[in-house]
């Protein structure tokens, strides 16, 4: 068997596979036997079915088998041998002027067009100057952050005084009828009510605000509540149940409780960042400050990676790349396209099939690496942003670490933290080797161009929800070579037609 590569240019170039007949004869003899043993063939016993009736019923499909398995495993072995930086797929060639027959000829040669990444001199030095927005955190957002912190780890405790409308008031609610404890009625021991909740009935709301403990109000929940789900939750029953509640309650009060803010503290510093990690208010809004700040930093590298992208795309406009080949690979491999959609949106598919490459190029030329701890510490971070989220900073260990195994389970996700944490490295890697021209922007008006950022993405999503191409696919050389076999799976009618022929 030979196989060669014929460039016809230097990013196209046809593989072709000369192969003679006892490179797969005997592995078309084994599978025969294989069936012969084990066919089940009316009027022939078990593993005696002769061998001319083997090859008559499955001698073609067996031998067209065997020759796509010898061309999808000699075609993988020459693109990873020799390093091929194929684009896409390999297509076989089809020539209609050749005849094939494999029960008779005893050489064949199989061909298929490749498209080839073009040799890059890609480089990035401090000659290059890119914009980084360097975000300036107002003091009214850490201010708003702190009385967050103080709301979210405040309490609730007993007093000795008359409610006001955002106290919390214990008690036990005895339905009535005519005034009186109904005779099987709904009581909870334990109901609980804040008079703010009460929307609809003014008077019983002013009756609840000025009450004492030991004090019985009477309450229509019907009346007092917007919805049933709130009188189901003060009465503790089913919220279908609650639609049917009418009656009056007497409501004894027996605990009023009224919230206290956290005070900044030594126990408030430890529940939000951890035992003995600051000391004093001010190393704690220093170390708060740093933490809002770090927030805007996935957001300033997605800004900054845009430019990143234009830069590279300028730099490689005038690359030359195997477009018509592209334009055949897309449209052979994707059962939405068309002739006038691929054309359409090329120059978006070949500007994504650059920015790929050259990350590649970067991470390739500067042994950047991506190592599983790197996704397992980017996993904590986003689990740990989002239970921020909740006012959660300072989550136990193991379930942290519990929410993180479990977001490792996921594939997609691993995926997603995968690229997330290259593209990071290689935003690193800019920084640090290039200029940064650096733009200084308040918080607010760098969450407002996130957002209008947020909104033009999601528009883009919709846009491409029906796209039939994975850029990153056109170039994944392994995704390319799984493919082939499948690919030749394809064409296995084809070949086993001609030779019946």
């Amino acid at each position: 068997m030979n196989i060669s590569l014929n460039k016809t240019d230097n990013v196209n170039g046809v593989i072709s596979i000369e192969m003679e007949r006892a490179d797969f004869q005997e592995n078309v003899d084994k599978s025969l036997n294989q069936f012969r043993r084990k066919a089940n063939i009316p009027g022939f016993r078990p593993g005696k079915v002769p061998m001319g009736v083997v090859k008559k019923l499955y001698g073609t499909s067996v031998l067209a088998e065997e020759v796509n398995k010898l061309i999808s495993s000699s075609l993988n072995n020459y693109i990873q041998e020799n390093k091929l930086p194929i684009l896409g797929e390999p297509l076989p060639v089809e020539n209609p002027q050749e005849e094939l027959d494999l029960e008779k000829d005893e050489k064949f040669t199989f061909e298929f067009e490749v498209g080839l990444t073009p040799e890059l001199n890609l480089t990035f030095d401090k000659n290059d100057t890119l914009p980084y927005f360097k975000v300036q955190l107002e003091d009214d957002l850490l201010d708003k952050q702190m009385e967050g912190y103080k709301q979210n780890f405040g309490t609730y405790e007993k007093i000795e005084e008359s409610a006001v409308e955002t106290d919390l008031l214990k008690g036990k609610a005895v339905e009535l009828e005519n005034g009186e404890p109904k005779e099987d009625g709904i009581v909870v021991e334990n109901a609980i009510l804040m008079p703010s909740y009460i929307k609809n009935d003014e008077e019983t709301k002013n009756r609840f605000v000025g009450a004492n403990a030991g004090d019985d109000i009477i309450i229509n929940p019907a009346k007092a509540y917007d919805n049933e789900a709130e009188i189901a939750s003060f009465l503790s029953i089913p919220k279908e149940d609650a639609a049917d509640i009418t009656s009056d309650f007497k409501f004894s009060i027996t605990e009023i409780t009224r919230f206290k803010e956290a005070e900044l503290n030594q126990e408030l510093f430890d529940k939000v960042l951890g035992e003995g990690v600051v000391s004093d208010e001010e190393s704690f809004r220093a170390k708060i400050k740093e933490t809002l700040s770090n927030q805007f930093a996935p957001d300033a590298d997605y800004f900054f990676m845009k430019e990143v992208r234009k830069a590279i795309l300028e730099k490689m406009e005038d690359t030359e790349f195997p477009e018509a080949f592209l334009k055949k690979w897309l449209l052979m491999t994707n059962e939405q396209a068309t002739e006038e959609l691929i054309e359409q949106d090329f120059t978006n598919i070949l500007d994504d099939i650059k920015y790929q490459i050259a990350k590649d190029k970067i991470v390739t030329d500067n042994d950047i690496k991506t190592e599983v701890s790197d996704v397992q510490e980017l996993a904590t971070q986003v689990a740990q942003s989002q239970f921020a989220q909740y006012g959660m900073s300072n989550l136990p260990a193991e379930m942290l670490e519990d929410y993180v195994k479990r977001m490792l389970e996921k594939e997609e996700t691993v995926k997603g933290l995968f690229a997330r944490v290259m593209e990071n490295k290689i935003a690193a890697w800019m920084k640090e080797n290039i200029t940064l021209d650096e733009k200084e922007v308040t918080s607010e008006e760098f969450s407002k161009m996130t957002a209008e950022e947020n909104q033009t993405f999601d528009d883009s999503e919709e846009e491409e929800e029906d796209q039939y191409v994975n850029y990153e696919e056109v170039i994944d050389q392994e995704d390319a070579i799984d493919e082939i076999e499948e690919q030749d799976d394809n064409n296995e009618e084809k070949i086993e037609d001609k030779s019946n022929d």
